[in-house]
C-alpha cells in the first residue's frame, strides 16, 4: 500500500474500535499513532487485558503503526503529543466504557471520559484545528429516557408499539431529566464537550452515539461487551446472566468494520458539531434470547444462563439506532455485515484465541 503521507491518531488503539480503525487506515496507506496504556485490564482484570490486540497491530501493520503509551488523563502529554504528530485525523475511541464498573470508580470514569477528553479536544485545537475529530460516544447520553417509549411484549423481543420509532431513536430524543448512570453523565459532558468545540471553534468534528459496537477483536467481560462477552461464555460452557426484562431486551449491534468504514466517509467528508446515532439499526438487532439462539446455531453449544429478576441500573429495555440521518448525510456508507456473520466471526476468532 503507498503511504499517503497522512496520519491518523487513534486513542484506545487496542480496542475493538480503535483497532478496527487502525487497521483500516492502515490499509488506506495512512501512518496510524495508537494511544493506548491498557487500562482496559485496570477496570476489569485479566479479562480485559488489550495487550494480545497491541502486540497483533504490531505484527499485522508493521511499520505503518506506531505505539504510544500515553495516558488521555495526562494533559501535558496529550498536548505534547498532538504537537509533535501534528495528525490529520484524530478518532477518540478511548474510555471507561461500562455504566456497571463507573458506579464504583466515579472519579475514574469522569477524569477518563469527560476530562479525557476535553485534553484532547484543546491539544487537537492547539496542534491541528483543521484536523476532523471523530469521538465515540454512546447511545447511554439518552439516559433511560428510550424505557418511556410505549412497548409492546413479544414472544422472545420487547419492541416499539409507536410507530413513530418502528425504525429506531433518532439523534433528537432528548437527553435530559432521566437517569444516565454515572458513565452515561461523563460520556454525556464529553459529547456536549465535542459538540462545543466544533459550534464554538469551528472544527470539524462528530460524536457517534454508539449502539452495540462488536466484532471479533473485542476483549468482552460481563460489564461491558454485551454480543462478545454472550458468546464466549457459550464457546466455553460457562453460564450467563441474565438481568431483568425476561431476558427480551434488544439492542443493535454493529460490527467495527462498519464503524471504521463510517469514520473514512466522515473523515473525507468532515462537518461540523454534527452527531449521529451509529448501531446496526432494525435489521441487526436482537435479543438476549435471540442472540442465545444464534450462537448456539454456529457453535453446537447450548446456552448456559441463569436469570436475575433484577434489571441493571439505567439499562434500556429497547435500543435500536435510527440511520436515516447517517444515511442521508453520507449516502455511500451502509451496514454491510449482517449479525449472523459477525457471530460466525466472534465464535472463529475466539476459537482461534
Amino acid at each position: 500500500m503507498i503511504n499517503t503521507g497522512k496520519k491518523i491518531l487513534v486513542t484506545g488503539s487496542s480496542g475493538l474500535i480503535g483497532s478496527e480503525v487502525c487497521v483500516y487506515f492502515a490499509g488506506l496507506g495512512w501512518q496510524v499513532h495508537g494511544v493506548d496504556n491498557n487500562q482496559r485490564a485496570v477496570f476489569f482484570g485479566p479479562q480485559g487485558d488489550t495487550r494480545w490486540n497491541q502486540r497483533r497491530l504490531v505484527d499485522k501493520l508493521g511499520g505503518a503503526f506506531h505505539h504510544h503509551e500515553t495516558d488521555i488523563r495526562d494533559r501535558k502529554g496529550v498536548l505534547e503529543l498532538l504537537k509533535q504528530i501534528k495528525p490529520d485525523a484524530v478518532v477518540h475511541a478511548a474510555a471507561q466504557p461500562s455504566h456497571d464498573r463507573a458506579a464504583a470508580i466515579p472519579f475514574d470514569d469522569f477524569d477518563t471520559n469527560a476530562v479525557g477528553t476535553l485534553n484532547l479536544l484543546e491539544a487537537v485545537r492547539q496542534a491541528c484545528p483543521e484536523s476532523p475529530f471523530v469521538h465515540m460516544s454512546t447511545n447511554k447520553v439518552y439516559g433511560d429516557k428510550p424505557n418511556t417509549i410505549a412497548l409492546v411484549e413479544k414472544e422472545t423481543r420487547w419492541d416499539y408499539a409507536d410507530p413513530l420509532y418502528v425504525d429506531g431513536i433518532t439523534e433528537n430524543f432528548s437527553i435530559d431529566q432521566s437517569k444516565h448512570s454515572i458513565f452515561g453523565a461523563s460520556k454525556v459532558a464529553a459529547d456536549v464537550m465535542v459538540q462545543e468545540y466544533g459550534r464554538y471553534f469551528n472544527m470539524p468534528s462528530c460524536c457517534l452515539r454508539g449502539g452495540c459496537l462488536t466484532g471479533p477483536n473485542h476483549s468482552g467481560v460481563e460489564l461491558h461487551g454485551f454480543l462478545s462477552y454472550l458468546v464466549k461464555c457459550n464457546l466455553e460452557g460457562r453460564e450467563y446472566k441474565i438481568f431483568g426484562y425476561k431476558g427480551k431486551q434488544v439492542r443493535d449491534n454493529i460490527h467495527s468494520y462498519d464503524v471504521a468504514s463510517f469514520i473514512q466517509a466522515f473523515i473525507d467528508a468532515p462537518r461540523t458539531a454534527e452527531v449521529y446515532n451509529l448501531g446496526g439499526g432494525r435489521a441487526n438487532s436482537c435479543s438476549i434470547w435471540e442472540a442465545f439462539k444464534l450462537a448456539e446455531k454456529f457453535s453446537g453449544k447450548a446456552q448456559i444462563y441463569s436469570y436475575v429478576d433484577e434489571n441493571r441500573i439505567g439499562d434500556h429495555i429497547c435500543y435500536i439506532s435510527n440511520l436515516a440521518k447517517i444515511r442521508a448525510h453520507y449516502p455511500g456508507w451502509d451496514i454491510t455485515i449482517s449479525l449472523e456473520e459477525t457471530i460466525k466471526q466472534i465464535l472463529e476468532a475466539l476459537r482461534g484465541r
